[in-house]
């Protein structure tokens, strides 16, 4: 695109680089041989796959855009969501796995450890060597941090950890846990501190699974700490500032959610459109009946446009520019699409849609926590109007 004379020329440009491709191509490749097979029988049996994570772990999929120093990929954040929407096209709850465990344990250890912690957590997580989990949601506060009731009391040189978390993914797979916790109550969110928690330590525990509407083979539990022990060394990020770092954390998050959704509207889009041209009705594929034709246009629609979202929220942050907005509006439209989406593609496969025996169910079942996680949609269009009307 150029502009008038006198003014600097600009390119905009929609091509992924060759790096990209090959890795979005390479997971599309690793999706259709091992990942949508056994999608199903995982849904139904809730199985966590620990054979596909220990695949990923080889291709370096659990630490795709960290620093190669610390054991990541060194990809960007673009090839991130590339890899998330192949996974989340066939099965969401695996590309649940890879996001938060990337995002958020991972994420809050890359963007406010130490070398220390860094050296000895985040090679661990960014590896694949172990699984990580994020503990911010309590069984009385979600949106509202300032709701938090865990505590950390500093005594005899060490932290003291007493209380619970709720809807922790990886909760009881996971080894290492970042845990958000009130080290003074009194200041409500601005006296919330990070630490960096080992699963194995005394007084750390977990519930069963929970039974959840979908994202069935995510590993989903309670987190129970009973005067756990942390070191002092522990302590991640500065004293009082978990909540500030959490929010960077989520910017994050919101991205990979945002892909998430994006997957999932290409799965319904792709099996509409399959289903319309074998379902036959009055002598003719239903696809060629209008009414048809517009739900497969407006999943099209929706799967290009929150696509074009989340690229550029994942590209802002690439470049190291302010996102904040960009990831909440790309996790806001890419979730509800998501769940639209989907209730078309049942709508389209009629009685069939409803039955497990087509995928399209399940893409409805997964679709609608994108709606809740990481901020419900009610939060992001807090956050967007906020910044649309400051000043």
């Amino acid at each position: 695109m150029t502009q008038d004379s006198g003014l600097k020329t600009q390119k905009l440009s929609f091509d992924l680089t060759e790096d990209q491709q090959l890795i979005r191509d390479s997971v599309r490749d690793f999706v259709e041989r091992y990942v949508a097979p056994g999608v199903v029988e995982r849904d139904e049996e809730k199985k966590f796959p620990h054979d596909l994570i220990a695949q990923m772990r080889e291709m370096n999929l659990l630490g795709m855009y960290h620093d190669e120093k610390y054991g990541g990929g060194g990809t960007d954040v673009v090839s991130f969501v590339l890899a998330l929407e192949e996974i989340a096209r066939w099965d969401a709850s695996l590309a649940l796995t890879m996001a938060s465990h990337t995002s958020l344990c991972s994420g809050h250890i890359a963007i406010a450890g130490n070398e220390g912690q860094k050296k000895k957590y985040l090679s661990q997580l960014t590896s694949g060597e172990v699984l990580g989990g994020w503990g911010l949601t309590e069984p009385g506060s979600g949106s509202d941090s300032s709701g938090m009731k865990t505590t950390a009391e500093f005594k005899n040189g060490k932290w003291i950890l007493n209380g619970s978390k709720m809807f922790i993914t990886q909760g009881s797979v996971g080894k290492i846990f970042v845990i958000l916790a009130l080290t003074e109550p009194k200041l409500g969110a601005k006296g919330i501190s990070a630490f960096i928690v080992e699963s194995e330590w005394k007084g750390f525990s977990h519930g069963p699974k929970i039974k959840k509407l979908g994202m069935n083979s995510s590993d989903t539990v309670a987190l129970y700490l009973d005067n756990v022990e942390v070191p002092e060394e522990n302590l991640l990020g500065e004293l009082n500032h978990g909540f500030y770092d959490t929010m960077k954390v989520l910017d994050g998050g919101r991205v990979g959610i945002g892909a998430l959704g994006v997957g999932i509207i290409r799965g319904a889009l792709e099996e509409s459109i399959k289903y319309s041209k074998e379902r036959q009705q009055f002598g003719k594929p239903i696809g060629k009946n209008q009414a048809i034709q517009w739900k497969i246009v407006d999943m099209k629609s929706k799967y290009e446009a929150a696509r074009l979202l989340v690229l550029r929220a994942a590209w802002l942050r690439d470049q190291g520019k302010p996102y904040t907005e960009e990831a909440a509006l790309a996790k806001l439209y890419a979730s509800e699409a998501a769940t639209q989406s989907s209730l078309d593609a049942i709508q389209i496969h009629g009685g069939y849609g409803y039955t497990k025996e087509y995928h399209v169910e399940r893409f409805l079942r997964d679709a609608k926590l994108l709606e809740i996680g990481e901020g419900t949609s009610e939060v992001q269009r807090i956050i967007i109007a906020r910044d649309l009307l400051k000043g």
